[in-house]
């Protein structure tokens, strides 16, 4: 069973006509009012005469990741197998959505995401600023969440296998505006199979609330968080592999390197005499050996990217554990 989630927040010019596209296919559609000052959860509720729409609605504003925890949730509980997540101002067009549940339905993923720069003929309707942004923020979402060959990361169409969803720490994903790519992080945290879904940018008279001059610090903040999380968790937690001793040599030989140089080199600056050519040739050494280790770690980190879907596991363990009550 497929389930869609719409966060509800000042969307009620698109929110209708949004409900309207969304195929048969989708048998409920949980439509999540984050405290909305326009109402838009009471206009579905007296409007929308779709008997598959159930509306929820928010003591609070907890903002869009907060919303989609609260969709998720309900989905979980009534036994959906899929959910997937549009955003309510018409930006996301409904007839992608096969697309999104292909891959989890053929066990190749257990979470979709859109893609708004597979065809880039059609990115040039992206306005420029968010194309710079996406950019630089897909390089750091890279690092931070290890889904080297994921990209857009703050595209907000994508679709989860309630099995894995219901692994997540909701009440530790962040709720805002870093909610698609913690969401990215967590997933890797549980070894989570995401694959991306080519889909065109679409833009009409919508308002983003994303003001990059304000996000700026606490995403840079947040991805650091996670990259050094992860790197923990899967190198030195879970696992201890040669992967942990190159990042450990690389990291420890670059550190010496750079940290003994700029001594010497400020010594010798000081004293107006000249670097001796071996201080010179051990910090070369110890930087470019250092260099090559982190290389090293950087291409086994890529290969490590998760590929195998999780769900698959899971259903397998819950009729495992079935048959065995059973008998």
């Amino acid at each position: 069973m497929i389930a869609v989630v719409i966060p509800s927040y000042k969307v009620t010019a698109h929110i209708l006509d949004v409900i309207s596209g969304i195929g048969e296919a989708v048998c409920r559609i949980y439509v999540v009012d984050d405290k909305c000052p326009d109402g838009s959860g009471k206009l579905v509720e007296e409007r929308c005469t779709d008997e598959r729409v159930r509306v929820l609605f928010n003591p609070v504003n907890l903002g869009v990741g907060g919303a989609v925890m609260n969709g998720y949730r309900a989905g979980i509980e009534e036994g959906m197998d899929i959910l997937v997540k549009m955003d309510g101002d018409g930006q996301m067009d409904p007839n992608y959505l096969p697309m999104f549940i292909e891959p989890i339905l053929n066990g190749d993923a257990d979470y979709t995401k859109g893609n708004r720069f597979w065809d880039l003929t059609e990115i040039r309707q992206m306005p420029f600023i968010r194309r710079l942004g996406n950019l630089a923020l897909s390089f750091m979402t890279k690092l931070s969440t290890g889904y080297w060959d994921s990209f857009d990361p703050t595209n907000g169409y994508t679709a989860i296998h309630s099995s894995v969803a219901a692994k997540l720490p909701f009440d530790s994903i962040s709720n805002r505006y870093f909610f698609e790519t913690d969401m990215l992080f967590r997933l890797n945290t549980v070894r989570a199979a995401v694959t991306d879904i080519p889909m065109d940018a679409r833009y009409g008279d919508e308002v983003s609330g994303l003001k990059v001059s304000k996000i700026l610090g606490e995403f840079a903040f947040k991805h650091a968080r996670n990259f050094f999380k992860r790197i923990a968790y899967n190198y030195f937690l879970r696992d201890l592999s040669v992967a942990s001793v190159e990042l450990v040599a690389g990291a420890g030989l670059m550190a010496f390197g750079l940290a003994w140089g700029g001594w010497n080199w400020a010594q010798s600056a000081a004293n107006g005499t000249a670097t001796p050519v071996g201080t010179i040739m051990i910090c070369t050494v110890a930087v470019v050996s250092g260099l090559q280790f982190l290389l090293a770690f950087v291409g086994h980190d890529i290969a490590n990217t998760p590929r195998r879907a999780l769900h698959r596991l899971l259903l397998r363990q819950r009729r495992t554990v079935r048959e065995i009550a059973s008998r």
